[in-house]
């Protein structure tokens, strides 16, 4: 996917090029679907600092920049096209074929997709819980861990069993593979933990252990952002037509105007 694009693959650079083929199955790019593009800009710009870049794809879609590095793409077509207002994760797949024939197999839902999307392929989908996610095969920005470490510091799946959640994430996008540049998965502190190159990229949650599944839970993808002051995007989203649905010290889960839920954690100080 090339410069101008708001969807996986932020960058294509001249050289020290990734592909998905030598990192795959780890998040790497985020994508919010919205109802009116100047709202969602104003609002995100006062909550996270960003900035904007337009697309040839037309009025309706932009690429975030956090200090000039391209974060996420916005498409404001929630109510044009019918879909909901969410942010969504993209996931690096060596073959996107293969991974929405696996996804389906295993109980999951094609959404759309694999379209085109030179210098790459994209694709959503939902887990067997409903939970939706996304897929890219192609190039990746060339100094990724610049772009992963500009964009989400992670991202996590709550659902009603994380260790079912797991194993169909871990078959449909290759996770603990023992291939090159796969993903490493871990139990931790009631979690499940995925891990690129060392670095937690994930984690899958689904309440207290040897607990029973809860019906009640909706699972969802949220998208965790790093920021310098947990508090001041609190007020700002409150500001700026958003609403804070809960809030500690070093975190705080809120909602955009739209009604697009994402949580912002404190960045950790350098020593």
């Amino acid at each position: 996917m090339n410069n101008d694009t708001p969807a996986p693959g932020p960058v294509k650079k001249q050289r020290d090029v990734l592909s998905t083929h030598s990192v795959f199955g780890a998040p790497c790019w985020v994508s919010l679907t919205s109802r009116d593009l100047q709202t969602t800009e104003d609002f995100y710009s006062a909550v996270l600092g960003w900035r904007w870049r337009s697309v040839r794809l037309g009025d309706h879609f932009r690429i975030a920049l956090a200090d000039g590095v391209p974060v996420a793409g916005i498409a404001a077509v929630a109510a044009m096209w019918q879909m909901a207002v969410a942010w969504t994760p993209y996931f690096a797949v060596p073959d996107a074929d293969e991974a929405v024939a696996r996804a389906r197999e295993r109980g999951g839902t094609p959404a759309v997709g694999p379209l085109s999307f030179p210098p790459g392929r994209a694709a959503l989908l939902a887990d067997r819980d409903g939970a939706i996610f996304g897929i890219w095969e192609g190039e990746l920005v060339s100094n990724w861990e610049t772009w992963r470490q500009a964009a989400p510091t992670f991202i996590r799946l709550h659902t009603r069993n994380a260790f079912d959640s797991a194993i169909f994430y871990g078959e449909v996008l290759g996770w603990a593979s023992g291939k090159s540049g796969c993903c490493e998965v871990e139990y931790e502190g009631g979690e499940v933990v995925l891990r690129s190159r060392g670095n937690v990229v994930a984690r899958i949650d689904s309440g207290a252990v040897e607990t029973a599944p809860d019906p009640t839970v909706r699972p969802h993808w949220q998208i965790h952002f790093a920021v310098n002051d947990v508090g001041e995007c609190a007020r700002a989203a409150e500001k700026h037509g958003g609403s804070v649905l809960l809030e500690k010290d070093t975190e705080a889960i809120l909602r955009d105007p739209d009604g697009a839920q994402f949580t912002v954690t404190a960045r950790p100080l350098l020593p």
